[in-house]
């Protein structure tokens, strides 16, 4: 399972913008970008909302993601 990384979090959160600024820009709706980083959506490795908004943030598209780590 991939999710947003906490680097991506901790941008979006401590960035000099509002988070619905950040989500305007990359061209989604700030709605989407709070259900990502909240982990309500499942998303895919690349995912181009993610990456719009990472752009926006300055962070590279390695930078956005997380691989999720199952107990075995």
């Amino acid at each position: 399972m991939v999710t947003v990384s906490q680097k991506f979090k901790i941008a979006v959160k401590l960035g000099s913008q509002p988070a619905y600024r950040y989500a305007q820009a990359a061209g989604i709706d700030p709605t989407v970008l709070s259900k990502l980083i909240r982990g309500y959506w499942q998303i895919e490795e690349n995912d181009p909302r993610v990456i719009a908004v990472g752009k926006v943030l300055g962070l590279s598209p390695r930078d956005c993601f997380e691989e999720g780590h199952h107990a075995a």
